[in-house]
């Protein structure tokens, strides 16, 4: 599989002063991995990062904020990603094709991050860094298929479908409950390309 752009957290450092962030954020992530979002609370991010009880409160507020702030690299990283996969593309079909695949890439190889980036319900959705990072996410998506379908009145529309294409075959492949290919980023990129190679963007209504 090809290398997938590690979202920006932390070193691995031990904790001092002026790294809590970090050192909380890395704590969280890793609970996160091993447990699932409700597996995860302060006392064991402090405990896990070698800080005291009540620091991850004060820096992030609640957990919430924690969790805010793991999501919102996640979309940093995934972005990150997405622009790497355009790297040297030029067509406009591929390079919608691309960011589908990148997506894919991006859920399975940070499989925690994707998840908690879409639990609405444990996040501070409006939370400024969170807005900006998932608002860029949805930003991309919908330039690139501007690009591929020009001024159409339903080219947001078309954009929530790949969207939802991208996001369904992410989240089974993630889920265990279809088995990845070899690669698949690859995949994804080709089941794009299929799909907007065939598809009229008329029929949408």
């Amino acid at each position: 599989m090809e290398s997938v752009d590690q979202p920006r957290t932390t070193s691995s450092r031990p904790y001092h002063h002026g790294d809590l962030r970090n050192a909380v954020i890395e704590a969280a992530l890793s609970l996160l991995k091993e447990r699932g979002v409700e597996g995860v609370t302060l006392r064991q991010c402090a405990a896990r990062a070698g800080v005291s009880h009540g620091a991850p409160g004060h820096h992030f507020g609640d957990l919430k904020g924690v969790l805010t702030a793991i999501a919102a690299l996640g979309f940093e990283g995934q972005v990150a990603h997405q622009e790497a996969a355009l790297a040297g593309r030029t067509d406009p079909v591929e390079r919608l094709a691309a960011i589908g695949g990148a997506y894919v890439g991006f859920a399975v190889t940070h499989p925690a991050h994707f998840s908690l980036m879409f639990r609405r319900d444990r996040l501070r959705t409006d939370d400024p860094a969170f807005v900006a990072a998932s608002g860029r996410a949805g930003e991309i998506l919908l330039e690139e298929t501007y690009r591929y379908i020009g001024d159409h009145p339903h080219a947001r529309q078309f954009r929530d479908m790949v969207w939802s294409i991208v996001h369904g075959y992410a989240s089974l492949l993630i889920s265990g409950q279809k088995k990845p290919p070899e690669n698949p980023e690859a995949a994804a990129f080709q089941m794009q390309l299929a799909f907007l190679r065939g598809f009229d963007p008329d029929t949408l209504g």
